[in-house]
């Protein structure tokens, strides 16, 4: 085994630069939010709702800008039969970023939420938060598995280790930092982090651009050279399956605590908004020296380096393009530094997805749902033990799934089905309820799951339209493996299902109930009538002019939840930015 000193003084420095900004801003910020009142959970999650423009841009920009997002573009760019058309995620994500700030940002940081999945409980009931925790945990595990999966990548070329054991090591350093601080250690991260990927990726991209054993990659876009042309194309036949998976993206993109931690953390609703565009266009940025890294991998005559005459793709190490193309294409002072930036920015993410999963766990199921009287040293706890719970999980997915790309795409996949189409429904259709909620979150699971999943290796027990068995060769053992691939577009209309049976259920449940042909004792989700009984207006405290019921409907009031719990839904400073904002106000219907 070579280990590779001078790679791993690089990656070591570049750690050792993130770690200290991240602790400087724990130690710099470590009473913002507290000394107002605040508990020391909240600002955790979204420090003093202080974040401005400068490192606001920079962190929502990394919301998606980390080792699955450069580490993806490049392996679809790179790979045969696919090419920059079927590099989907740098358009896809951007357009996400600029929807949620047309229409998401404002009424959730207006409000006064802490966590995504606060408009849910609110609504909805404990219950049901948690059941919608489960796709949402499972989407930011498949995130960080990606990104976990990246850092392995990277750091295998770097010290010429099994990529199993530079996962491991990646995942341990990630939730080392994760226990450093909260937001504010994320977010300051974040710009040494965007900062290492831009100088890091373009100081390499010159150089591999040069090399003797690259073509030109302008004439390797549309002619065949050593592989098939690399801007790619999409076949008539594949076009709604392009467009579901677009759509994925686009929407599917939305609706993730690690983006509205950003949202909810911005100085006022109008500055999230103004960071959610900022954003999309530091997406498209940031994708570019992907793009051209993966292009310069199809344009390459690996015979000529000492990679081998065997090219990445017939090694099945496409996922690893950008890597190698760093490592074999570049002199050694200028990959190693390329490689140590990027090894280092992108370990900075796995930090973000792993706090947003520990903050929606001990928030929303821990707090809310079992421990109302928990106090706040609790909760910081809990936080704590579920970082090293979910970056195990995280783990797992990174060393059991191939393909970098397609734990990108899984991790949207529940997400889009399952929390979008609920997210329209509580902040935009006034009058939706607990049982149309159970009714969408059922029908979006059981279409999507029906479609199957290669990735995962799970069967089909619904064959949508157009169905075709696909195969998938893998070249180092010469094994075939053949799969059932959906063209219909079956997630996208499993999302509208979803929607649509949230909305009918509701009406229907509200008809039934209000109209007497089912009892009121029979509203066992205390969704419809027994919401406003008296029983439970005498337990709780109801705010007048809101026809949602807020948090504090789900228990008694109590004394030891803290002024920041007791305040969630009726933040001053929150609601102050353009006028005070209430639910109906974003609500469409009757």
């Amino acid at each position: 085994m070579t280990i590779h000193a001078e790679g791993l003084v690089a990656i070591v420095l570049f750690y050792v630069l993130i770690l200290f900004v991240g602790i400087w801003a724990a130690w710099k910020n470590k009473n913002s939010g507290v000394t107002e009142g605040g508990d020391r959970s909240e600002s955790i999650m979204v420090g003093g709702r202080d974040i401005g423009l400068f490192v606001g841009g920079f962190t929502m920009t990394a919301t998606w800008v980390g080792g699955g997002y450069i580490n993806g573009t490049a392996e679809y760019v790179y790979l045969p039969g696919n090419g920059l058309a079927w590099a989907q995620a740098p358009f896809g994500y951007a357009l996400s970023l600029v929807v949620g700030g047309l229409f998401f940002a404002k009424p959730m940081r207006s409000r006064g939420y802490v966590t995504m999945l606060d408009p849910f409980q609110q609504l909805y009931g404990k219950r049901m938060g948690g059941l919608l925790f489960i796709p949402a945990l499972m989407g930011e595990i498949f995130w960080s598995a990606a990104i976990l999966s990246a850092l392995g990548a990277t750091l295998s070329v770097i010290v010429d280790i099994g990529i199993n054991m530079s996962v491991v090591i990646s995942a341990l350093i990630a939730i080392f930092y994760t226990l450093v601080g909260g937001l504010y250690s994320v977010a300051y991260t974040d710009v040494v982090q965007l900062f290492c990927i831009f100088l890091g990726l373009w100081i390499s991209v010159p150089f591999a651009l040069s090399n003797p054993a690259v073509s030109d990659i302008g004439i390797t876009a549309t002619e065949v050279i050593y592989q098939s042309p690399w801007l790619g194309k999409i076949e008539p036949e594949d076009k709604w399956f392009w467009a579901d998976n677009f759509f994925l993206l686009m929407l599917g993109g939305i609706p993730w605590q690690v983006y509205f931690q950003r949202v909810l953390s911005a100085s006022s609703a109008t500055y999230a908004q103004v960071l959610s565009f900022l954003a999309a266009f530091g997406c498209l940025v940031m994708a570019v020296p992907s793009v051209l890294i993966g292009a310069i991998g199809a344009s390459t005559d690996w015979n000529q380096t000492t990679y081998g005459s065997i090219p990445p793709k017939d090694k099945d190490q496409s996922d690893m393009i950008l890597p190698i193309v760093l490592q074999y294409l570049c002199p050694p002072y200028v990959s190693f530094f390329g490689l140590g930036a990027v090894s280092a920015a992108v370990m900075s993410s796995a930090d973000s997805s792993i706090l947003s999963a520990s903050s929606m766990f001990a928030r929303n199921i821990y707090q809310l749902a079992f421990r109302q009287s928990a106090s706040d040293r609790e909760i910081v706890w809990v936080m704590r033990l579920t970082i090293f719970v979910f970056g195990a999980l995280a783990t797992a997915m990174a060393l059991l799934t191939q393909s970098v790309y397609g734990l990108w795409y899984l991790s949207s996949d529940l997400v889009y089905v399952i929390i979008f189409p609920q997210l329209l429904s509580v902040l935009f259709v006034k009058g939706t309820n607990t049982y149309g909620s159970v009714a969408g979150y059922i029908f979006g699971l059981l279409l999507r799951i029906g479609g199957g999943e290669p990735y995962l290796k799970l069967p089909p027990f619904i064959f949508y339209p157009g169905w075709v068995v696909a195969e998938k060769i893998h070249h180092l053992t010469g094994d075939v493996e053949y799969f059932v691939q959906q063209r219909f577009p079956f997630k996208s209309v499993s999302m509208v299902a979803s929607f649509l049976a949230n909305v009918a259920f509701s009406y229907l449940a509200k008809y039934l109930f209000e109209s007497g042909i089912l009892s009121h004792k029979y509203d066992f989700l205390d969704a419809v009538v027994s919401k406003h009984s008296k029983e439970i207006m005498d337990k709780t405290t109801l705010v007048s002019n809101h026809d949602n019921i807020i948090l504090s409907e789900m228990a008694p009031v109590r004394q030891s939840l803290g002024a920041s719990l007791a305040g969630t839904f009726t933040n001053a400073e929150a609601l102050s930015d353009d006028g005070a904002l209430s639910p109906e106000d974003f609500h469409i219907g009757d």
